[in-house]
């Protein structure tokens, strides 16, 4: 078996590392048992009847096929800890010009899964413990692999999107949490046994309720077609499998691949060096911007999904939640099928609009060009929005609006379209007022954000002063 000659993680079947290895087993064997039951016989016979040329062919045949099953024996090992044969005696016994010329492109444990020998010193590389328990691919060998992987995806006409878990695809709260405004849920728990016809689940064992966010299925359904789906969550694996196991029960648009805390490199931060895919091909759904801040390129930022009251408290709002308030996000209208939107005008000018070499393609690229176009035209004063002394163009708020296509100023002229304020008794905001400039709060732009549109602006008014 040969990971530097075949691979098994392709785009279609990385969740399948162990059927390949079971496959590459069948193979092996087929190749020695025919004729193994005869060599074991052949050995243990009495030969004192044979020529020594028919001995020598006979020992040579016998070492051949005792080689064969050794290997085998050795890919059993890995995926059995408890099966017979020694990692000593496997060591001694597989062919040494095999472990000379071996590139050790990864390894179970501390053997090489491509000549079985043992590997005392770290060998460098990323564990892929998701694909395989113990699996560990070299540097080399996960180039390879991406390379391979994008070519196949490509001629798919797919590319490759990590989603978050958490307030992304679905919110969940501890039992205990449950305030009495929430217990009515109780009522409303969806079963179990055919989760795909439900979206609020009780799972005892974890002691903890979850609410799938609304459109979730459309959602993965649409997105399967256009990408290769991870998720990559900071929940611990227990976690992120019974989450995966509520999205995808046919395992349809997952399989194995599903990344948790316990398969990162960094603490506390998500990183593309564990997805088998090229960092150009990438697309990247969270919540959370600072969990990914060697991908910020990569990454579409996801309003938080708040149904639970703990989720509020969780991040200091005093307001009540989706529960509390017996209301829920829009199918239709939500963050979902909102950013499926972007998705397909993503992966449609990647694929169709570019003229470049389709190799050469970057999709965060085109993610840059589709941000640009939502505020596109604009052109943005603040007022009363920055701290006293604050460096205006080093503010969030000033670098999201350039991301999404406006023009920042510190100063009014007749080119501005749009003064964003907290007060409307400012200078500038009077001046908008007078001008029939627009005078938006702060959150039109967060809005524009997260939705990748431009907003009514007559939804996000701006307050009166005090003494009005």
């Amino acid at each position: 078996m040969s990971l530097a000659t075949d691979s098994p993680v392709h785009s279609s079947s990385s969740g399948d590392f162990a059927a390949f290895l079971d496959a590459e087993l069948d193979s092996i064997s087929s190749d020695s048992s025919p004729n193994e039951e005869e060599v074991n016989d052949e050995f243990n016979s009495d030969s004192s009847d044979s020529s020594p040329n028919e001995e020598a062919e006979n020992d040579s045949e016998i070492e051949s096929q005792r080689i064969k099953r050794c290997r085998v024996e050795t890919v059993e090992n890995i995926e059995d800890p408890k099966g017979s044969t020694s990692h000593g005696s496997l060591e001694q016994n597989l062919v040494s010009s095999s472990k000379d010329a071996c590139t050790h492109p990864g390894s179970f444990g501390d053997m090489c899964i491509l000549c079985g020998q043992m590997l005392n010193e770290e060998t460098g590389g990323v564990t892929f413990g998701y694909i395989h328990k113990g699996l560990r691919l070299g540097n080399d060998e996960i180039v390879r692999l991406r390379r391979t992987d994008m070519k196949n995806l490509l001629r798919q006409k797919k590319l490759y999107l990590v989603l978050d878990l958490d307030h992304t695809l679905l919110n969940s709260t501890r039992l205990m949490h449950i305030t009495l405004e929430e217990e009515y849920l109780y009522s409303q728990i969806d079963s179990l046994q055919d989760v795909s016809k439900g979206s609020l689940f009780k799972l005892d064992f974890l002691q903890m309720m979850t609410r799938l966010r609304p459109f979730v299925r459309m959602f993965l359904k649409e997105a399967s077609q256009m990408f290769e789906m991870y998720i990559y969550t900071m929940g611990d694996r227990a976690y992120a499998m019974e989450m995966a196991k509520l999205l995808d029960p046919r395992r349809e648009y997952f399989d194995a691949r599903v990344i948790s805390r316990d398969d990162g490199t960094q603490r506390h931060q998500k990183g593309l060096d564990i997805v088998l895919g090229q960092e150009n091909a990438v697309l990247i759904l969270d919540d959370t911007e600072t969990a990914w801040t060697k991908h910020k390129g990569n990454l579409i930022l996801m309003e938080r999904y708040h149904f639970f009251a703990s989720s509020c408290h969780q991040f200091g709002f005093n307001c009540k939640s989706l529960s509390e308030l017996k209301s829920d996000e829009s199918d239709r209208d939500g963050a979902l099928a909102s950013v499926l939107k972007v998705l397909r005008k993503i992966h449609h000018m990647f694929f169709d609009e570019l003229v470049d070499n389709l190799d050469d393609r970057d999709v965060r690229q085109v993610l840059k060009i589709v941000r640009k176009d939502v505020l596109k035209g604009c052109k943005i004063v603040f007022t009363r929005v920055f701290p006293t002394q604050f460096q205006a163009d080093n503010h969030h708020l000033w670098k999201m609006a350039e991301q999404l296509g406006a023009t920042c100023s510190r100063d009014l002229d007749t080119s501005v379209t749009h003064v964003v304020s907290q007060d409307a008794g400012t200078e500038k905001s009077r001046w908008a007022l007078k001008n029939k400039k627009f005078l938006v709060h702060p959150r039109w732009i967060e809005a524009a954000n997260y939705l990748w549109q431009r907003q009514p602006e007559e939804n996000f008014p701006v307050n009166q002063p005090k003494n009005h």
